[in-house]
């Protein structure tokens, strides 16, 4: 499997490996447009000529954002998400962030605890953020971490 940094000409990519983790996925022409921004950036872990995870990020001034990250299923537990969530945290620093923040359904307990092993924490809950369509709607935990203050 290969990390990468994505651009907007692997959107396609990254809308179908979104497709692992959200229905629906968010379409190839939306996160074109999104990794064309200068304050979004993005990576893509492939296997072999198939997707196989995601992460999509921005940053403005001093703070990053996870959008949203989709490991495919018959990949999970492989630490596939972690090296993505690491990958994002190192870009994130590198480019001045001196926070992340993000948004995680408080049912998904595998995802809560990459973030919390990562060293984020509870930030405050957003009720029914998540449209589950038929089964309602569910709520988001966002969580946030804190770069140490540089000392270079």
């Amino acid at each position: 499997m290969k990390l990468r940094p994505a651009e907007a000409a692997d959107a396609a990519a990254l809308s179908q490996a979104h497709a692992h983790g959200f229905d629906p996925a968010w379409p190839p022409a939306e996160i074109a447009a999104m990794v064309a921004d200068p304050a979004v950036f993005a990576f893509l872990v492939e296997e072999g000529p198939r997707p196989a995870g995601m992460i999509l990020c921005r940053i403005v001034v001093d703070e990053a954002e996870i959008l949203t990250v989709a490991v495919d299923p018959a990949a999970r537990g492989q630490g596939l998400g972690r090296a993505l969530l690491q990958a994002a945290l190192d870009r994130g620093r590198a480019a001045g962030a001196a926070s992340v923040f993000l948004e995680v359904a408080v049912d998904n307990a595998a995802a809560r605890a990459l973030y919390a092993a990562a060293g984020f924490q509870p930030a405050g809950v957003r009720k029914g953020y998540y449209d589950r369509g038929a089964a309602g709607r569910a709520d988001a935990l966002a969580m946030r971490l804190d770069f140490p203050a540089r000392s270079d």
